[in-house]
C-alpha cells in the first residue's frame, strides 16, 4: 500500500506566507523559505506552494523563491499560482519545482493541461480545483475562489483528468479555513471517480481530521495550512496517531 502523504500548504503574497478565513482575511505566517525548511525537518512528505496574487511583475519574484526553497529542502514541492502557458511552467520547473499547479488558466483554457502534460510529462501536472455548493451542486470557482464558474465540479475533474492531469488538488472553499473537517463526501466521490492522485485540502482543524478523511475518502494526500503555520499540530505528532489508526505513513 502506497503512504499517505501529509503536505503543508504554503499560500504566498508578497514574498510571505499569509493565512485567510474562506480566502479571505489575510494575516501573515512567516518566511516561507524558513516555514519549508522547517516542514522538511518536520517529517512532511511534500510542500505545495501557491502564489495567491500572481501576476506577471512577480513572476521573478516566485523563480527565486523557488530557487532558495530548492536549496534547503529534500523533499517533492509543487508551485502553482499565475502560470499561464508553457514558459511559465518551464520557469519554476528549472528553478527547481518538482511540480506545477494550475487552476483558472486550466479552467480558462483547458488545452493548456495537455499542452503541460505533453511538455512536461503527466506528473508534473497538478491540477487544482476550488468548489462550492452552489443550490445543492459543487461548483467550480476561479480567481482565488471569488468568481463562480458554471462547470460542475466532478465533470470538470474527470475533464482534466481526460487531459493529462497527474494529480488533483481539491479544495472546499465551504470548509477552508473553518477548522470543521474536510469534505469527505465529495472527496470520497472524487477519489472514486479518478485513477490518479487526489489531495485533500480545507478544512483541517485537528488530528482526527486527518484520519477522517483517510479513512473515509481513502484519498492520497491531505494538505493543510494554519493548523501547521501556528504549530497547532506538529507532523510528527500527527504521523504517530495515523500509525496508530492502521494509516499507512512515511516514517519522520
Amino acid at each position: 500500500m502506497l503512504s499517505k502523504r501529509i503536505i503543508p500548504c504554503l499560500d504566498v503574497k508578497d514574498g510571505r506566507t499569509v493565512k485567510g478565513v474562506n480566502f479571505v482575511d489575510l494575516r501573515d505566517a512567516g518566511d516561507p523559505v524558513e516555514l519549508a525548511w522547517n516542514y522538511s525537518r518536520q517529517g512532511a512528505d511534500e510542500l505545495v506552494f501557491l502564489d495567491i496574487t500572481a501576476t506577471v511583475e512577480r513572476r521573478k519574484t516566485m523563480v527565486e523563491l523557488v530557487k532558495a526553497v530548492a536549496r534547503q529542502i529534500n523533499i517533492p514541492f509543487t508551485i502553482g499560482g499565475g502560470i499561464n502557458e508553457i514558459a511559465d511552467a518551464d520557469a519554476l520547473l528549472n528553478a527547481g519545482a518538482d511540480k506545477i499547479s494550475i487552476n483558472s488558466a486550466a479552467v480558462r483554457n483547458p488545452a493548456l493541461i495537455d499542452e503541460l502534460a505533453k511538455a512536461f510529462g503527466v506528473q508534473f501536472v497538478v491540477i487544482a480545483v476550488d468548489t462550492r455548493l452552489i443550490d445543492g451542486k459543487n461548483i467550480v470557482h476561479l480567481n482565488g475562489g471569488r468568481l463562480p464558474t458554471e462547470k460542475e465540479t466532478m465533470d470538470w475533474i474527470l475533464e482534466a483528468k481526460s487531459r493529462g492531469a497527474g494529480e488533483i488538488l481539491l479544495t472546499s472553499m465551504d470548509h477552508d479555513g473553518t477548522k470543521g473537517g474536510f469534505d469527505n463526501t465529495l472527496l470520497s466521490q472524487v477519489n472514486k471517480a479518478v485513477n490518479i492522485p487526489v489531495i485533500a485540502s480545507g478544512g483541517a482543524g485537528n488530528v482526527q481530521h486527518f484520519v477522517d478523511v483517510f479513512e473515509q475518502s481513502n484519498v492520497d494526500a491531505a494538505l493543510a495550512a494554519s493548523v501547521f503555520h501556528y504549530g497547532e499540530i506538529l507532523i510528527p505528532d500527527l504521523k504517530k496517531i495515523l500509525k496508530q489508526h492502521q494509516i499507512e505513513v512515511r516514517e519522520v
